[in-house]
């Protein structure tokens, strides 16, 4: 089972972080009770840009759950082909050649799902088998590989498609100025990524080949990450203890699944992580013993986008394909965590 190509799509609208920043702190100004809080939070994101499938002035004007749901699933929609078409494009194969498609989002809903519309636009075969995925969240981008390498286990012949998309501006809650919500929008933009995956037995595949999954669930952890959805939408449930959680298990379970290859963690040339903030890529540097440089497209992808959470771990991914491409027979493992709270780890060899 082979990554063929990653491509990613990014809404118009793009802003500084203190851009953003400025703009809730004027939306929020008299909800604030420390509006410096809002600035400070902001700025220790690491992120300098991100992308918003509306204008900042725009945002006030949404209404409700049922308005906002609408705008992701036209969004959804839009980006989801840009995203689709940039991946199949370099490698000379049409919708017409891929056999399943998964998506995945954790910030709308939709059905007929968002991939069923776009099998409606593009020329899927319409024998096409259709998975889609939520509720992942961060995890759903190493995840969502995982699940298509399990499929293409079982049918080598065939190309199957990946697709993230996360709108988390749409995710903005007007009645909720808590730290948690503070830093999400401080943390979480739009944007979203697809990979073409294809089976040992299609021809001349290419790209890194997917060796092992693991999936690691963490029992009795619901409270760290997530949403509560209600009359209003998606409420972010995001706990400072995110980073505990990857100090306490990362390194363990990354040499137990090494193990269970005949691997050791000095066998990986490069690892490939989920942009997840600061805070969460500092403890994976931690939690591994890492070089400062061994995460620096994961910190490059944070700074450029922010955390998209499924599609952030792809954008990386994209990173190594175009511009870090292993060397040939050398090892690497992607990686995300999410609620649940979970781990999810891929080794790829090149």
């Amino acid at each position: 089972m082979h990554i063929t190509s990653v491509g990613t799509a990014f809404p118009p609208y793009r802003y500084s972080q203190t851009e953003i920043a400025e703009a809730l702190r004027q939306r929020w100004q008299d909800r604030l009770p420390e509006p410096r809080l809002l600035t400070r939070l902001h700025a220790n994101c690491g992120v300098d840009h991100r992308a918003f499938v509306f204008p900042l002035g725009h945002y006030p004007t949404l209404r409700g759950f049922g308005q906002t749901n609408n705008a992701w699933i036209d969004h959804a929609v839009t980006l989801g082909r840009q995203a689709i078409e940039a991946a199949l494009a370099p490698t000379g194969l049409t919708p017409a050649d891929v056999s399943a498609i998964f998506f995945t989002s954790v910030t709308g809903i939709a059905s007929p799902t968002i991939d069923a519309r776009l099998i409606n636009q593009l020329p899927f075969p319409p024998s096409i088998k259709r998975t889609p995925i939520f509720g992942l969240g961060c995890v759903a981008g190493a995840a969502g590989i995982a699940r298509a390498t399990d499929y293409l286990r079982a049918f080598p012949r065939e190309h199957v498609l990946l697709l993230s998309v996360e709108l988390c501006s749409l995710t903005w809650q007007d009645d909720d100025q808590s730290i948690a919500n503070l830093i999400s929008t401080g943390l979480f933009a739009d944007g979203a990524a697809a990979v073409l995956l294809s089976g040992d037995e299609t021809p001349n595949p290419s790209g890194p080949r997917v060796l092992a999954t693991r999936s690691t669930f963490y029992r009795h952890t619901e409270h760290v990450m997530g949403w509560d959805i209600g009359d209003l939408g998606f409420k972010i449930v995001l706990s400072p203890d995110v980073p505990k959680v990857v100090l306490e298990n990362l390194h363990a379970d990354v040499d137990t699944f090494l193990a269970e290859n005949q691997l050791t963690q000095p066998d990986i040339a490069s690892w490939i992580f989920h942009s997840g903030g600061p805070k969460v890529l500092e403890a994976v540097e931690t939690a591994l013993s890492l070089d400062k440089d061994a995460l620096a497209p994961s910190w490059k992808s944070l700074r450029e986008h922010g955390n998209l959470s499924a599609a952030s771990v792809l954008t990386v991914l994209e990173q190594y394909l175009t511009q870090h491409p292993g060397a040939p027979g050398s090892y690497s493992i992607l990686a995300a965590m999410g609620p649940g709270f979970c781990l999810e780890l891929v080794l790829l060899r090149w």
